[in-house]
């Protein structure tokens, strides 16, 4: 009867310990099977960041991405050179365009000016994981921001003396911030700082350069008027260097112009929602992309899955496959459907 008893204990523990491993396997199935919008995130122990693909000391803090003006009025910005990814955009239809800086390696000592959120880089920071920091914003775009959807540092609401004003510029171009400010504001708000980026993929330190780069380029991007961009290709350097109606884009906090490894060209529909001042842009789904690195141009796609979801945005090539990035610092220009985007080789 004694051993009946000790057998049954046995099968007991047997069953519970069955049970907690079922319970436990079945919530990771959960967490990356296809029936969920969420993704494992990898640990990423490599000293590499994520999103550059280079060494860097701040490889594992979470990106801030910052609403930036674009007006000719603000030039020279503070901090652009730094960012990890710029991404620009129209925020009227066929006019005025704005940047969101991404920063995650550099610490810029002064970031501005800080402009207003726009409701259609919401998804675009929700995919690099990114705390989105802005001054105020459209009626759009607190109709997202008031649900929580992302870890966001206002300067409507600023009661950490995150953002400051400067005097040698006129509101609303007088808004600033630093990098640090916003990392002690993230942490008041007891928002995660580890960078939980999938990242992008990238070519290896062989494959960095093309075997023999004999040629020099220019890209034209046609935004109107005063926000026409255009780069040229610098063959040595095998980098980007980025002008602004011919006129050298620099930094006022170092003075260097701005240089980048790639330049991500996506067209997406763009449509007024509401006159004078407020369009949107539909930078998720997908549409098509051509990629300018190592002084070629790669013809694609690029997909953003999800409506408001953390879904990364990816571009791919005319095989379908994910493009590996050179290595450095990322501009992507998103253009509607009618402007001209024009590479030229010399």
């Amino acid at each position: 009867m004694k051993k009946i008893k000790i057998i049954l204990i046995i099968i007991v523990i047997l069953a519970i310990i069955g049970a907690i491993f079922w319970f436990f396997g079945s919530r990771k199935v959960d967490i990356v099977g296809e029936n969920n919008n969420q993704q494992e995130k990898p640990k990423n122990g490599t000293g590499i960041s994520p999103i550059t693909g280079q060494k860097c000391e701040n490889y594992n803090r979470r990106p801030i991405a910052v609403m930036m003006a674009n007006d000719a009025i603000n030039r020279p910005l503070s901090g652009i050179s730094q960012a990890d990814v710029v991404i620009e955009m129209p925020v009227i239809t066929g006019g005025i365009t704005r940047l969101m800086a991404i920063f995650g390696c550099e610490t810029p000592e002064e970031i501005g000016s800080v402009r207003s959120a726009r409701h259609d880089y919401i998804p675009l920071a929700l995919g690099f994981d990114a705390i989105y920091a802005h001054w105020g914003g459209s009626h759009f775009a607190y109709d997202y921001l008031n649900k929580g959807i992302i870890d966001n540092i206002d300067a409507m609401t600023d009661q950490y003396q995150i953002y400051y004003r400067t005097s040698d510029k006129e509101p609303p171009y007088n808004g600033f911030t630093s990098l640090e400010r916003l990392i002690n504001g993230a942490e008041k708000f007891k928002y995660s700082l580890e960078n939980n980026f999938l990242g992008y993929p990238h070519l290896k330190k062989s494959e960095s350069k093309l075997q023999s780069p004999n040629i020099g380029g220019k890209l034209t991007i046609g935004y109107g008027g005063e926000f026409r961009v255009s780069y040229a290709y610098n063959k040595e350097e095998n980098i980007y260097q980025r002008y602004r109606t011919n006129l050298r884009e620099t930094d006022k906090n170092n003075g260097n112009q701005v240089e980048v490894a790639v330049v991500a060209v996506m067209r997406a529909e763009s449509h007024m929602i509401e006159e004078p001042n407020y369009n949107e842009v539909s930078a998720q789904g997908e549409g098509e992309a051509k990629i300018y690195q190592n002084g070629e141009e790669i013809k694609g796609t690029w997909r953003k899955k999800g409506n408001y979801t953390d879904s990364k945005l990816t571009f791919y090539n005319e095989n379908g496959k994910e493009i590996e990035f050179m290595p450095g610092k990322i501009w992507i220009e998103i253009v509607e459907p009618n402007t001209e985007v024009k590479w030229e080789v010399f």
